[in-house]
């Protein structure tokens, strides 16, 4: 699930200066104050945007392991990721220390989706997984990890989208608009792992701080979570194949462009979750190996 409004307005605090040595009580308060509110003006959101129509029940769970062929549970973990580290870099600008920093950075994005998970619980069309909140702690801990192991993140989870012929089949179930098509149309989801090639070569070397390589996947052919609806008499909607699409492209990571302007360090810690259009390399057992001047 990829949730754009949590993702911008947990931002709202950013590193204009350097991190302090000790704790910065103002600072700190306002994080807390900022990202309570946040997070209960996104699950307003989400309140209107998933659940408004649909049934309550009783707290349940169910196995959506098999849906969208496993491009939903990437992005839950992408998603906890992405709040993980807004978590870690905003508890740092309040002066939490480094290891502290990245386990609370750590619980904010884990405890964030959790409750996502509690809401999915309650709807009788959903409920609630044990394969997302395992996605959601893998994707939490591999920003823990990392902060803890490097004090950096090595190896970023991003997201892209692009628009996608399958909606229009399904608005109910894909989306009606444009925002609504962004979060539940995952035929235009991609998910990343870009790893910054620097880091992993000696730090004297010139080779430039903010190239990463990446390698992504999705899929297509989606109308419905497990299967697709069979067509009419007359033949609506089209046939498609489901088919899983793995990629290699380059990237950039925003966050190692040196800039002296406090604006555009928080833009870029704005967009870091963000995979840049290049060209890419696609595989799919469909179509076998396809190349992409720009993907998205």
């Amino acid at each position: 699930m990829f949730i754009v409004f949590v993702l911008i307005t947990q931002t709202s605090i950013s590193q204009y200066t350097v991190y302090p040595d000790t704790i910065h009580r103002k600072r700190l308060n306002t994080v807390i104050i900022a990202t309570t509110v946040t997070y209960a003006a996104t699950l307003t959101t989400l309140y209107f945007a998933w659940y408004k129509d649909s049934p309550s029940s009783s707290f349940h769970f169910i196995d959506d392991s098999q849906y969208w062929r496993g491009v939903d549970k990437i992005g839950h973990a992408q998603t906890a990721y992405t709040f993980t580290n807004y978590g870690y870099w905003m508890l740092r600008w309040a002066g939490v220390n480094k290891k502290k920093a990245a386990w609370y950075g750590g619980l904010i994005g884990f405890g964030s989706m959790t409750v996502i998970e509690i809401l999915d619980g309650f709807s009788a069309e959903y409920g609630a997984s044990y394969t997302d909140l395992i996605a959601n702690g893998l994707g939490a801990g591999l920003s823990v990890t990392q902060n803890l192991l490097w004090e950096e993140q090595r190896i970023m989870m991003k997201f892209s989208y692009h628009p996608t012929e399958y909606a229009q089949y399904r608005p109910e179930q894909l989306g009606e608009t444009t925002g609504q098509r962004i979060l539940k149309d995952y035929n235009g989801h991609t998910y990343w792992l870009s790893a910054n090639i620097r880091s992993f070569i000696k730090r004297d070397s010139r080779f430039p701080a903010w190239i990463n390589v990446a390698a992504g996947y999705g899929a297509k052919g989606m109308l419905g979570p497990e299967s697709n609806p069979e067509p009419d008499d007359d033949g609506y909607p089209p046939h498609f194949d489901r088919v899983s699409q793995y990629y290699v492209s380059m990237d950039i990571d925003w966050t190692r462009i040196k800039t002296n302007s406090g604006f555009l360090r928080f833009t870029f810690k704005l967009l870091s979750f963000v995979k840049l259009p290049f060209p890419t390399l696609e595989y799919n057992s469909q179509d076998g190996f396809v190349g992409h001047w720009i993907y998205f």
